[in-house]
């Protein structure tokens, strides 16, 4: 089957190191598996990594210049999205969803062939609310065009399933996020240590202040414990003094072919989110963190109950409270052997039920593709 793989965002190089990049790469991997001809369309590609020979790629313009001019270059790659889309015979179009993109699902529908429309966030409404929204009325409308045209919009939540069917989506089917079995051999940890980890883009929702605070309280009880924090973002220069002040190890953004071995290095990961955000998200890093075989410490928001279970895969603990965090921390760390079980019962429900070459067949089923 050839398959035309669109990402229009500019702000996600595809092998890039970003969970939207990973994300984007593994569903690429897993069509590759299944021995479909793959295009790539996109206007930041990067280097692929070693696995993706087969991949075809067409690079597009990259839009840049000030929020308002890039937009309007977003809207223009429409044009060259439709002209790329047409030089060849695809059997389906399959879009990770951009602002003021909407040419993919319009062209898939034109051709009569299947569009999905992979949406992972109200883009609208986040790009309003966490930077700024240019050109409003013109990315609404590129919005519904796209929704309205898509054969299936995948979405990551329940919430950006409403979002999607707010702004026209016809069929929607919710998938969250999932992983590589591949990629996590089974790992041997040593007993004795305690090091605390958190894999992910320092942003204001991805609330390792909370955390950072928690590791004072918790070394009271065990001086041992260790932070270690493999990503980069904005929220790193507030952070520092802090992080600084812990010894906290900061590797920065690593590839994700290593996101693996620093995952080993953990005993318990952390996913901290802010209780007055709006949580949308299907986290990345938790079923990363459970295909590696950790317990889990995730604040009690959105659906994240649902993902990791209390008691059985991790732990549960109210969002922005330094203390509690710091609690289930030491819950797990007085009981080694129940941390451990826990982290092997999460990997054992993600390598199960929650793996790209699953949520590609998945996809492909729902979308009407013969086998």
């Amino acid at each position: 089957m050839r398959i035309a793989y669109v990402c229009t965002d500019p702000g996600i190089e595809v092998f890039g190191t970003k969970g939207a990049s990973i994300h984007a790469q593994e569903m690429l991997a897993a069509f590759l598996a299944r021995g479909d001809e793959v295009t790539l369309i996109s206007p930041r590609i990067g280097t692929p990594s070693p696995g993706y020979e087969g991949l075809r790629l067409v690079p597009l313009p990259l839009p840049r210049g000030e929020a308002d001019a890039r937009a309007s270059a977003q809207l223009a790659l429409n044009d060259a999205l439709t002209d790329a889309l047409r030089t060849d015979a695809f059997d389906l179009v399959y879009e990770r969803h951009a602002l003021f993109a909407h040419a993919a699902m319009e062209e898939a529908a034109r051709q009569s062939i299947p569009g999905v429309l992979e949406v992972n966030a109200p883009l609208i409404e986040e790009s309003a609310r966490h930077r700024s929204l240019p050109l409003p009325v013109q990315a609404r409308i590129s919005t519904v065009r796209a929704m309205r045209a898509a054969r299936l919009a995948v979405t990551v939540s329940g919430a950006v399933g409403d979002y999607a069917r707010h702004h026209g989506a016809r069929a929607v089917e919710v998938i969250p996020n999932a992983v590589n079995p591949a990629r996590f051999p089974p790992v041997q940890r040593p007993e004795g240590r305690l090091t605390v980890g958190f894999l992910g883009t320092l942003r204001p929702w991805h609330d390792v202040e909370t955390l950072t605070r928690a590791m004072t309280p918790l070394r009271a009880t065990f001086p041992q414990a260790h932070l270690l924090i493999v990503g980069d973002g904005p929220e790193r220069e507030r952070l520092a003094p802090e992080l600084a002040a812990l010894g906290a190890e900061l590797p920065g953004a690593v590839r994700p072919e290593a996101v693996p071995g620093w995952l080993a290095r953990m005993d318990i990961a952390v996913a901290p989110y802010a209780g007055d955000q709006p949580f949308y998200f299907s986290p990345l890093k938790i079923y990363e963190y459970m295909a590696a075989g950790l317990p889990v410490v995730a604040s009690d928001v959105g659906d994240l109950r649902a993902v990791v279970r209390h008691g059985e895969t991790g732990l549960i603990c109210p969002p922005d409270d330094p203390a509690a965090l710091a609690a289930a921390l030491a819950e797990l760390a007085r009981d080694p052997a129940v941390a451990r079980r826990m982290g092997q019962a999460g990997r054992q429900i993600v390598l199960r039920d929650h793996t790209w070459a699953g949520v590609a067949e998945r996809v492909l089923r729902l979308a009407g593709v013969p086998a």
